[in-house]
């Protein structure tokens, strides 16, 4: 297995718990993804990999709805994509991703976070350059065949595939990831071969990690743990690893 498969293997820390949460980050996905390239998801394949992402997360349809229509209301404010970089305690790299319609407000917010975990902020480009983006597609595995499938998609750029169980739901499914520019070709080629996609979207890998206690793990975690909490807040990255 490579380093996708470790990445998600070691990832311990509880992701996204909260359901109102998980519907805010992608109503608002799905609002720049309207504002960007259209309502259609047969034209915006961003929009339709969204939409595909809210089922998988049991969002209900009025929801995904509703962000739709908010998107093309005059009222909507516009939200920015803005990516932080810093610190956590014990020399763990860590990067936030954010979408916001109020760059003070979120810039105050996520110092303060680091600041009171004792923590520091760093500049753009700081940590950046530690992860790696890569796409990820969650597929329905059906009959396929592992190792028939992964050589199969070689050839579209795929450079990892893996089986997964989701323990919530009891089922499995494949993992693909793949560099983040070749997330267009992969889906196309998922859609001409009729494969169900549950969820796609982009990590951020880390290239190299840092092992830690859980005592030190922990003060880690508040950091973590209080950036995740934040509405403007979409994704939080790391380079650790627990013992």
């Amino acid at each position: 297995m490579g380093r996708a498969f470790e990445y998600r293997k070691n990832r311990k820390m509880k992701r996204w718990a909260s359901m109102a949460k998980t519907f805010t980050r992608i109503s608002k996905d799905i609002i720049m993804a309207v504002k960007a390239a259209g309502p259609s998801p047969e034209a915006n394949s961003r929009l339709k990999a969204l939409m595909q992402n809210a089922r998988d997360a049991n969002m209900p349809k009025d929801n995904v709805e509703r962000a739709v229509k908010r998107a093309t209301s005059k009222d909507q404010a516009d939200y920015k994509e803005m990516v932080y970089e810093g610190y956590a305690p014990h020399g763990i790299a860590v990067l936030v991703e954010t979408a916001t319609d109020n760059g003070t407000r979120t810039v105050g917010n996520v110092r303060s976070y680091f600041n009171k975990c004792n923590g520091s902020l760093g500049t753009s480009g700081s940590v950046e350059f530690l992860f790696e983006r890569k796409c990820q597609f969650k597929i329905d595995q059906k009959s396929l065949s592992l190792e028939d499938f992964e050589l199969e998609m070689i050839d579209y750029g795929v450079e990892e595939v893996f089986g997964e169980v989701d323990e919530e739901k009891g089922t499995e499914h494949f993992v693909l990831f793949a560099p983040f520019e070749e997330f267009g070709s992969i889906q196309r080629a998922l859609e001409e071969r009729g494969i169900e996609v549950l969820s796609s979207g982009f990590e951020r890998i880390p290239m190299d990690t840092k092992t830690l206690d859980a005592a030190a793990a922990a003060d880690v975690e508040k950091l973590i743990e209080k950036l995740e909490e934040d509405e403007d807040v979409q994704a939080v990255y790391h380079t650790m690893v627990v013992a």
